[in-house]
């Protein structure tokens, strides 16, 4: 089930850095800023997709002084629509996602 806390999923960030920095092996890359059961994924996202999120989150930055990244930005986006009241299982292709989403975010935004 989406969305299941209950389901089995890898220990977390924090623990994992906890064990393997007690154990004396040094791990590559930051601690995670968030909380939470997490699993690393491969998402293929096309070359135009990259710069708008590049551009946005240097944007983010450069107004607010704050540290996001693209997948700060990713997840707040389907926290967000898993929250919302969006049905999207009646609809079949990128292209329908796309539009319904735009629609809902564009509607949403002039409120």
């Amino acid at each position: 089930m989406i969305g299941d806390e209950d389901a089995a999923a890898p220990a977390t960030a924090a623990a994992e850095f906890a064990i393997l920095d007690g154990a004396g092996v040094k791990r590559r890359g930051r601690r995670p800023s968030h909380d939470g059961r997490w699993t690393k994924v491969t998402v293929v996202l096309l070359d135009r997709q990259i710069v708008f999120l590049d551009r946005l989150v240097a944007d983010i930055r450069a107004s607010s002084g704050g540290s996001i990244g693209r997948a700060h930005l990713i997840r707040a986006l389907i926290d967000a629509l898993a929250e919302s009241d969006i049905d999207l299982t009646n609809y079949h292709t990128e292209r329908d996602l796309k539009n319904i989403l735009a629609t809902r975010l564009a509607r949403g935004s002039s409120t």
